[in-house]
């Protein structure tokens, strides 16, 4: 016969071992949870109308996801699998003169709160034959509201004239955000040799 005291002691300890065991299923839920949630791929999203001290209209906006291509002589390196959108626009400060274009991702290469992207472009009211031509966008997610945000582009420096833009290449992200906000999403793809990065 168990006295009290015996059976007192195994209640509190098959308690504390029921309490121990029900933590670690919601940790180990909590936990899968987690990884079901977290991003599978990089990104680089939002919207963001450029500061210009005098009033232009210059806006960005991007909807892209995937990795880079990996470098082609890598074995059983995966293939890219950028895709998404993008569009850009440059008006005068009352709307009356400008253009746009927009066309679709086809390399988006994250690091950190950094992305590059270039896409072809596929409409656009320009004059200066840019559809068909590949552009290329930096973008600097400051992880605030915005405001810290940056943007770089191809045509910085050059304009669009002969403008031959590899693949994932783009120029410093110096533009800053007057309003609007983008976020990147830095994910790093699966290593294909299973060796640590």
């Amino acid at each position: 016969m168990l006295s009290a005291t015996t059976l007192r002691t195994s209640v509190v300890g098959l308690t504390a071992l029921a309490v121990i065991g029900g933590l670690a299923v919601s940790a180990s839920a909590s936990g899968s949870d987690a990884a079901r949630k977290a991003p599978k791929e990089s990104s680089l999203t939002g919207s963001a109308k450029m500061y210009r001290a005098d009033g232009q209209q210059v806006r960005f906006s991007f909807d892209a996801h995937g990795f880079a291509p990996a470098e082609p002589d890598e074995p059983d390196a995966p293939a890219g699998t950028s895709r998404g959108t993008f569009r850009f626009s440059h008006y005068t400060a009352d709307g009356k003169q400008g253009a746009y274009a927009e066309g679709r991702i086809d390399c988006l290469l994250t690091g950190g709160p950094v992305a590059t992207a270039t896409g072809i472009v596929t409409a656009s009211d320009l004059p200066s034959g840019i559809i068909g031509k590949r552009v290329g966008f930096t973008v600097y997610d400051g992880k605030g509201d915005g405001r810290e945000d940056r943007v770089g582009y191809s045509w910085a420096v050059a304009g669009f004239e002969g403008l031959e833009v590899p693949k994932c290449l783009s120029a410093a992200p110096y533009e800053t955000v007057e309003s609007g906000d983008f976020k990147v999403v830095h994910v790093l793809p699966a290593n294909p040799s299973g060796n640590a990065e």
